[in-house]
């Protein structure tokens, strides 16, 4: 029998509306039609203008034969089309296939064809290596190449048959996009980095992207026209979701081409930062910067920290600088960042070692998040919350990606038992509080015995002259596996391998000291993470010292 709460109250238009991060841009250019939305160099553009610029680029996509579910793929920096691209192409029902700009013509061109890709928007500076992956394409299928001109670049070689200023033009302003029709649906494509094999493509939908967006208002406790420094590439998992999150508080977008501590402390000045991303190597970059370069930068800027967590001589030197750092946690699959360490006032009391190992923690869920634990993947049950029980994180809820695109394999496996599967395995505190231990294929196993990566990378953090640290496993005849740490030292700085056996015994047990140390810069992704695929490579030739 129905209930008398399901009786003649039916949904309708008027009383539910699918979520999207579309509606903030609208929202902004509504309420805050003149307020700044994206500086870049001496451009200056109004959320007015913004929006009728997105709906511009939606109206120009359909007129050229994008409709629903039609991939725009782009291969940008993070520059004034980045940020539009992010509301105009799903606001013509198309979805988002942001192109990580590291990436070499081959993998370029496997994603253009398996995403399907009616459109791409490329800016000068990666024309040459669209241009050999238009070349490697498979599929015979016609694409609309669109050449983006940046002033800040300079004159580079045009290989598409319009221009994104004359793309624009053709579209109307005032352009009568809709809401999606299902929240579920469709509206960015990211594709994950492929140590092994293709690529998978993420697929996210519009309510995942909204309630990351507010999540992340809510974690930082932005404000209403926050001033954003875009450090963190929108290719990334769509900049964790803060291009939707940075209209929902009609705040101002600092676009910037390339990560450098000069340009970075210039803005910050320049534009009254008040927030940015990064990944631990951009954060080392600005504590590492000379002095000179952090002279009158103003104190409380707050920063959000992913990749790894901070070591104590990071979290020391932020706050030296007088920023607030906040550690979250996440993968490209929970659209970024999905639980934050959230501080207590407590901890500001605490020693720095004691902060640090607090800090270090991967944290707790995100607000809208529906839950996050350390579950067995054998019970699929969860771990008990002391600390030392391993299992693997696991997400439920809104902020999960609808699947992998064309893998219903991979689909299926990573979703078993209806929670995502994260492949990093920790330990759940009392407080709840989640901390990583290393993934599943970062444990080292010598002579039987488990070895965590990151308890080893901790530790050498320590040392005053590790600027970046690396532990992988290094085959051995004897155990099977041993430690080997791979070390990027800080400028200047002068360390043997035996003075770094010595600090990793003060505080290692003995199995756990690395038996090889190489010195040289670590190979990193664009965004910054250290890729530890290839330092496997390298541990086999590594030369063993005696320890």
């Amino acid at each position: 029998m129905p209930s008398i709460f399901d009786t003649d109250l039916p949904r309708t238009e008027a009383n539910f509306a699918p979520l999207t991060p579309l509606a903030f841009i609208q929202r902004a250019a509504e309420v805050y039609p003149e307020r700044l939305a994206v500086v870049h160099g001496d451009l200056r553009q109004s959320w007015g203008q913004t929006y009728a610029r997105c709906r511009q680029l939606a109206s120009a996509l359909q007129q050229a034969g994008v409709g629903k579910n039609d991939t725009v793929a782009v291969m940008l920096p993070n520059t004034p089309p980045m940020v539009e691209a992010h509301f105009g192409v799903p606001m013509a029902g198309a979805v988002l296939n942001a192109l990580n700009t590291r990436l070499d013509p081959e993998a370029v061109a496997f994603m253009l064809d398996h995403g399907e890709a009616k459109v791409v928007i490329v800016d000068p500076e990666f024309a040459g290596v669209m241009k050999k992956a238009l070349a490697l394409r498979q599929s015979k299928a016609p694409m609309r190449v669109i050449d983006v001109e940046d002033a800040l670049y300079g004159a580079g070689e045009p290989i598409g048959s319009t221009t994104y200023e004359a793309f624009l033009e053709q579209g109307d302003p005032d352009f009568e996009w809709h809401y999606p029709a299902d929240e579920w649906d469709a509206i960015a494509l990211n594709y994950t980095s492929g140590t092994t094999g293709n690529p998978k493509g993420v697929v996210y939908h519009h309510r995942g992207a909204a309630t990351n967006a507010v999540s992340n208002i809510l974690e930082w406790d932005m404000p209403k026209h926050a001033v954003y420094l875009w450090t963190l590439p929108m290719f990334h998992c769509n900049g964790w979701c803060f291009p939707w999150t940075v209209a929902a508080r009609a705040g101002v977008n600092v676009c910037l081409r390339r990560v450098e501590a000069k340009a970075i402390f210039d803005a910050i000045r320049e534009h009254g930062v008040t927030h940015y991303c990064g990944a631990p190597i951009v954060q080392g970059l600005l504590v590492n910067a000379p002095a000179e370069l952090k002279a009158g930068v103003p104190r409380g800027v707050k920063c959000m920290v992913a990749g790894a967590a901070p070591p104590a001589s990071m979290i020391e030197g932020m706050e030296q600088m007088g920023f607030d750092l906040t550690h979250v946690y996440g993968l490209t699959e929970v659209y970024g960042p999905a639980t934050v360490c959230a501080k207590h006032e407590r901890w500001d009391e605490l020693p720095i070692g004691e902060r640090a190992a607090l800090n270090a923690r991967q944290g707790v869920r995100y607000h809208l998040q529906r839950d996050a634990r350390v579950i067995d993947p054998e019970t699929m049950q969860p771990v008990p919350m002391d600390g030392e029980a391993m299992g693997e994180i696991m997400f439920r809820g809104n902020i999960a990606m609808k699947g992998y695109l064309k893998n219903a394999a991979a689909t299926a496996e990573a979703f078993a038992g209806g929670w995502f599967h994260s492949g990093d395995l920790a330990v759940q505190y009392p407080d709840g509080y989640i901390k990583i231990k290393d993934r599943s294929k970062d444990i080292i196993i010598s002579g039987g015995e488990n070895i965590s990566s990151i308890e080893v990378e901790d530790v050498l953090y320590r040392h005053p002259a590790v600027l970046a640290a690396a532990v992988v496993a290094k085959p051995d005849p004897k155990w099977g596996e041993t430690p080997c740490a791979f070390i990027e030292l800080k400028a200047g700085a002068q360390v043997s391998e035996a003075d770094i056996v010595a600090h990793c015994k003060q505080h290692l047990a003995g199995f756990k000291v690395p038996r090889a140390v190489v010195f040289g810069e670590l190979p990193k992704t664009s965004t910054g993470k250290i890729q530890k695929f290839e330092l496997r490579k390298q541990a086999g030739s590594a030369a063993a010292i005696d320890v």
